[in-house]
């Protein structure tokens, strides 16, 4: 869904630790990441209801997903041996036997539980339909049939668009241009800059305006600046299809071609303003507290004064700023640009927004882009998916309570809980013996791991009260949109309050699970609480690899290249002696060369700075989830056991690999390889595993062998 709903935008980007889709442009105020669009076939116009490639993509789609388990001895490839590649022998049994979907760009275990968990939604919101429900049920089940009706959306075609058109064609100077960001902003509508509440980086305590980078349409500034061929190619293709949107507006060919030109320059420039993302990873680097007037000075053809006005936000006295000379190049940019130029870019964003709540035509030219350019998708996802998922997005706790009312039980809770204190002292342990870390810097680590808040298991504690919020049988897209409005609001009356701790940034049925910096805290929903990540039917040494390698992955996040700068309380602070931080680097920097050294496909390498928190949370997370079993291991002998061939050693890693058991189209991995911090499945199980000795131990790997590192990587 492109109309998104305001969360904390760059927060959440920072918070999703094993997020496999987030977007790394930031967000604008009113948007929050998501994975890609759902795709349609190449040159249609409407969906294909006749080829036999739409028929087995329909019936796929209605066929419910079975409950994996976490260890799955037919998920293995045995002709392959686990020291020459170990995720293909944990996985390639999985990979032969899950080809691919036609509606997919990438489906592996993590999708497969969120295909799961999306029918589990889908009887939740079929019952509330059908039933005369009240509360909470009721708005969700008229959320999701408004959504359903597409005969409703195709005669409507562009007539949700209409008022966000009379609005853009009123617009005369630079003041009207703000307020109208304003109001396009708080209903979701993206565009030239972003502006969201955040921790204040130097007091978590405190909630603070920010204004930062935005207003691209394609995944990151890279696709706008590098001149590989397929980057060119992707512009070129970019341009066609912002041509054929504006022409299913009306526009002539001639007009919608030349318009789609003038709009790729804009966006282009604001690319080359943009922060790149190696340097966006250093949270320092976005910490540019000011004086409100000396940014209204230096952006003063932005008139952000009367933005703030048209949010109703006061004035702050102080804010941050991300990327200051993001707001003096697009200052210089509003001044040269011709106002008719930059309101026939807002048109387009508008459009492209809205496209997959509009009629079929355009729904299906959003997704020949965005899933067949991009990602390589082969067929539209069915519409109840898609309004599953929109659902979600737009009454996320509400949706969510009737989901754990359904399927979390307190006995997942509690051997969660006891998993996740295990990780603590584990974690504790390694920091204690760490050889190149001094005691006082110890010391402050030790601090920042008892500070940890690791209460957030399942779901909060206190679900968000939607009732203010209208929702209409009649009237999908106006449901949207006041979901948004309801969601800014609350966001922006945060500036200048404390912030509330309780507050979870993902729905309880994610299949996720994050870290965030400012709260010094690690949450699990419910979603990702099954097999494979967690079997409540399986032996520990299982669960230590999967999803205890997730938490240990999470717990790590605070020790990364990025996490390691917030301290005890969330504030940016510089806790490390200088040696220490030194020898902190020259390890980081041997993770980041592994991992650019790894070819994803055809010349694409994997980045390895700008994936460094993510393999050095994955190489940390697993060598603390292994210290943590070994633990558990001495304290019951009966835990020993060897279960269908395999010692619990070797039930650990393949435990930690048949999680990322994953199909991939190749434009899905270059995509990844171009806009992910994390790493592709086959690194994610293979980087760490390369990089321990005790996975050499336990499956006997030879010195020599592709799955024994001669220069092996170690932070924590």
């Amino acid at each position: 869904m492109r109309f998104m709903r305001l969360t904390l935008a760059l927060a959440v980007m920072i918070a999703l630790a094993i997020a496999l889709g987030a977007q790394q442009q930031p967000q604008t105020p009113t948007q929050k990441p998501q994975p890609s669009q759902p795709p349609v076939s190449p040159d249609a116009q409407k969906p294909s209801t006749t080829t036999t490639g739409a028929e087995k993509a329909m019936q796929a789609a209605e066929v419910r997903p079975k409950e994996s388990r976490g260890f799955d001895i037919d998920a293995l490839d045995k002709s392959v041996s686990p020291c020459d590649d170990f995720y293909q022998y944990a996985c390639g049994g999985w990979l032969k036997a899950n080809p691919l979907p036609a509606d997919k760009s990438r489906y592996g275990r993590f999708s497969e539980l969120a295909e799961r968990n999306r029918w589990v939604l889908r009887d939740i919101l079929d019952e509330a339909v059908k039933k005369n429900a009240t509360g909470v049920e009721r708005q969700v089940g008229d959320f999701y049939a408004a959504c359903m009706d597409e005969k409703a959306a195709n005669a409507l075609k562009t007539k949700p668009l209409d008022p966000f058109f009379k609005e853009l064609n009123a617009v005369k100077d630079h003041v009207a241009l703000a307020k109208l960001l304003a109001n396009w902003h708080r209903q979701g509508v993206g565009g030239l800059f972003a502006f969201y509440p955040q921790p204040d980086p130097n007091n978590s305590d405190m909630i603070i305006a920010n204004f930062d980078q935005g207003g691209l349409t394609l995944p990151n500034r890279d696709y706008y600046i590098e001149q590989e061929p397929k980057m060119q190619e992707t512009r070129t293709k970019y341009v066609e299809h912002v041509s054929k949107m504006l022409q299913l507006l009306g526009d002539s060919a001639q007009s919608a071609d030349a318009a789609a030109k003038k709009i790729m320059d804009f966006e282009t420039a604001l690319a080359q303003a943009s922060m790149d993302r190696v340097k966006r990873r250093d949270p320092n680097a976005r910490n540019n507290k000011m004086k409100t007037a000396d940014l209204l000075a230096i952006a003063s053809n932005l008139e952000l004064d009367d933005y703030l006005a048209g949010l109703k936000v006061a004035t702050p006295e102080q804010l941050n700023t991300a990327n200051p000379d993001f707001y003096k190049q697009v200052n210089q940019l509003i001044a040269k640009t011709p106002l008719e130029d930059v309101k026939s870019y807002l048109r387009w964003k508008i459009t492209k927004q809205a496209a997959p709540t509009l009629s079929d035509e355009f729904v299906n030219e959003d997704f020949r882009f965005d899933g067949q350019v991009l990602a390589g998708t082969k067929e539209l996802e069915p519409r109840w998916k898609r309004c599953v998922t929109m659902t979600d997005e737009a009454l996320g706790e509400a949706l969510g309570k009737l989901y754990v009312d359904r399927t979390f039980g307190a006995e997942g809770k509690r051997r969660m809980t006891e998993l996740v204190d295990a990780l603590a002292v584990a974690l504790e342990a390694d920091i204690k013996q760490l050889p190149w870390m001094t005691e006082d810097t110890k010391k402050k680590a030790l601090e920042k791991l008892a500070a940890f808040n690791r209460k957030k298991i399942g779901h909060p504690e206190k679900y968000r009260d939607y009732s203010t919020v209208q929702v209409k049988r009649n009237d999908f897209t106006g449901n949207v949109l006041r979901a948004n409005v309801f969601e800014a609001s609350r966001q922006l009356a945060k500036i200048g309050k404390p912030v509330d701790r309780s507050e979870w940034l993902m729905s309880p049925p994610t299949v996720n699970a994050y870290y965030y910096p400012p709260f010094t805290e690690i949450v699990f929903p419910a979603g990702i609480l099954q097999p494979p990540f967690f079997d409540r039917r399986v032996d520990d040494a299982t669960n230590y690899g999967a999803i205890g390698g997730v938490i240990g992955h999470e717990f790590t996040h605070g020790f990364d290249d990025s996490g390691r700068k917030y301290d005890a309380k969330g504030n940016l602070t510089d806790w490390w002696t200088e040696a220490d931080a030194r020898a902190f680097e020259e390890r980081a920097s041997c993770v980041a060369d592994q991992y650019s050294s790894y070819t994803v496909i055809d010349d694409v390498h994997m980045n390895g700075k700008i994936g460094l928190g993510e393999n050095t949370a994955d190489n940390g997370g697993l060598r603390v989830a292994y210290m943590a079993l070994i633990d558990t291991l001495g304290k019951d002998p009966e835990l020993k056991k060897t279960v269908e061939g395999f010692t619990p050693e070797q039930r650990f890693f393949l435990g930690w690999a048949q999680i990322w058991c994953e199909n991939s189209t190749p434009e899905a991995l270059r995509l990844r390889a171009k806009t992910g911090p994390h790493s592709v499945a086959k690194y994610r199980a293979n980087g760490p595993t390369s990089n321990m000795p005790e996975f050499q131990q336990a499956f006997s790997c030879k010195t020599g062998q592709a799955m024994v590192r001669e220069n092996r990587c170690r932070v924590w």
